[in-house]
């Protein structure tokens, strides 16, 4: 009995430089709800942009934002996690090195950058949608941390990563999200354990859902549920973790509903 539908946002339902999610989507989730089915956005974002995202149905569905590190229902957080700052401050400092890269770092109430490029703060709070205040300094922030994020525009495999990996790998989890991004999680935190959290605290079997995802920040959150569907578009190896391929979230849940 499928009791959940949990999906990936970036490159599963938004794709290429998209930034309005399909209308159709609202309606099916609209009627999954109808046959007790809840549906939970699972995103790198922030939660506040994953709002305005799903507007029409915002008060209808849960989220497991910053890559697990915050988890909403009905307006309240289910759990948060935290990233030691000092450990923050060496990231920010490592991407100032590293030269051709900006930061994003999340608390739960909005995102800090201390770039002050115009056309990544444009990106940022025009393209993206995100709420981001811009400082001199990280050290000026004076919120708990809940990620950092790497923005590089040229793309995260050519040296980003591995430059991250190599001087941090050992002390926190690096994912890929989406093309141009890297993200440092908080311990213990992923898509897979925050959703795990969330569903459960509903009272349902974090087993009996579907998911989708086309990233390696998604491969914990495609092995919890007995049916998953990985985007045809995925990274290499991201099949490797779902049940299932698809080139489409909405068609897939079409299909699911007709079943019902």
């Amino acid at each position: 009995m499928i009791q959940y539908i949990a999906s990936d946002v970036d490159g599963t339902l938004l794709h290429g430089h998209a930034t309005t999610l399909n209308p159709e989507l609202f309606d099916i989730i609209r009627q999954l709800k109808e046959h007790g089915i809840h549906f939970i956005a699972a995103s790198g974002r922030q939660y506040k942009n994953l709002q305005r995202l799903f507007a029409p149905v915002k008060d209808d569905i849960s989220y497991v934002a910053e890559n697990g590190s915050m988890c909403v229902h009905d307006g309240k957080i289910v759990s948060l996690g935290h990233i030691d700052t000092d450990l923050i401050y060496e990231i920010a400092d490592a991407a100032k090195e590293y030269g051709h890269c900006h930061t994003l770092i999340s608390t739960a109430r909005t995102g800090y950058t201390d770039s002050q490029d115009p056309d990544y703060i444009d990106h940022i709070r025009n393209d993206v949608g995100y709420d981001m205040d811009i400082v001199q300094n990280v050290r000026d922030i004076k919120e708990p941390f809940i990620k950092i994020a790497v923005c590089d525009f040229d793309g995260t495999e050519k040296r980003l990563r591995a430059y991250f990996q190599e001087r941090f790998g050992d002390r926190i989890k690096i994912v890929t999200s989406g093309n141009i991004w890297i993200d440092f999680i908080a311990p213990n935190a992923n898509k897979g354990s925050a959703l795990s959290n969330i569903v459960s605290s509903l009272g349902m079997d974090p087993k009996n859902g579907i998911t989708f995802g086309d990233q390696y920040n998604d491969l914990e959150m495609l092995q919890l549920s007995n049916i998953s569907y990985a985007m045809t578009t995925a990274a290499t190896g991201v099949a490797d973790y779902a049940t299932h391929t698809t080139d489409s979230v909405e068609k897939t849940l079409r299909k699911f509903l007709q079943t019902l």
